[in-house]
This record gives C-alpha cells, structure tokens and sequence, in this order.
C-alpha cells in the first residue's frame, strides 16, 4: 500500500429514504467528512403526484438539491461524492459528474442511512402517522391500511402518480372504507 492508502479522502454521501413507500415524497441527505456535517431536502409528495410524476420532476427535484449541497458543504475537485445506487439520485449522480466532480455509486450503510430514515420518520410523523406503525422499514401495507382509514382525507399524501394506486390500491383503500 503507497503512503496515499493513508490519507482520509474528503467525501460527501448522499442517500435517500421514502421512495418505496406509499405517502409522502423523498428525503434527501447529505453527509461530509469528515466533519460530519449533516444537511437534508425533502422532495414534495407533489412530484409523485399528476403531472409532475410522469414528466419525472422528482429528478428535477433532486438536481436542485444537489446543487444546494454544493452551495452549503463547499466540495472541492478533490472531494469524491458517494451516491447511493437508488433511481430517484440518478439525476443528481449525473449533475454532479457534469459539474466535474468524482462521483462513485455506492450502497449507503450504517450512520447516513439512518439519518436521513429517521427524517422520512419524522415527516411521516408530522402528517399524523401514529409513531407505533413506523416501527419497520418495509412499511407498504401498514402506510396503505392508514391511509385506508381516511382515504378522502390522506388520499393528498399519496404517491398518486404511481399506475399501482390508480390500478389497484386507489379502489381498494375507498373500498374499505364502505365495508
């Protein structure tokens, strides 16, 4: 190993947390070190609703993020970026490389994932969802009986944009609410 093995290499990570998941939009966060220095966006649930979602704004959404962390954490050309392998940063891995910056597409683990699920969580918990069923990552099914129990009323929080909800889950959540 050459003495540059050595060397901590400035990087900023970034990952994601809600595109999977039925409500909201997505969490954006980006951690640099090694100062660890945390910051996150949200994109609205807006973007994944008609019209936005089929013109795909949350890539839009997400290029603008990267610029604000650009703006804010101040990389330099020798700073790498880490970007998690998720679709919805796929725009951002793109910008930054046009921006002529060192970007390697990783999975996200350990302590930036588990800021940026907590900030989905507490999102998720400013709507109103009961902290008790946000206990799971794989939160689909518990999210969809939610908004099943007040569907004309959460209905706005929905992924709306998604074919899945208009051709399936949409009928079934305002169905339950009949029985």
């Amino acid at each position: 190993m050459g003495l540059d093995g050595f060397l901590f290499r400035k990087e900023i990570l970034i990952d994601d947390a809600g595109w999977g998941d039925l409500i909201l939009g997505v969490v954006i966060g980006a951690l640099k070190l090694p100062e660890r220095r945390y910051m996150e966006r949200r994109i609205p649930v807006s973007s994944f609703q008609s019209p936005d979602f089929k013109n795909k704004r949350y890539l839009d959404d997400a290029v603008k993020i990267a610029e604000e962390i650009v703006k804010v954490m101040q990389p330099d050309r020798e700073t790498r970026f880490k970007v998690c392998s998720g679709y919805v940063l796929s725009s951002i891995r793109r910008h930054l490389r046009d921006q002529g910056f060192n970007v390697e597409e990783v999975e996200i683990t350990g302590d930036l994932q588990e800021m940026v699920e907590r900030s989905y969580v507490k999102w998720c918990k400013e709507v109103g969802v009961p902290t008790e069923k946000l206990g799971d990552t794989r939160r689909f099914w518990i999210l969809l009986e939610w908004v099943a129990e007040k569907p004309k009323i959460r209905e706005k929080l929905v992924k709306t944009g998604w074919k899945s909800w208009h051709k399936k889950w949409r009928e079934k959540t305002f169905k339950k609410t009949k029985e």
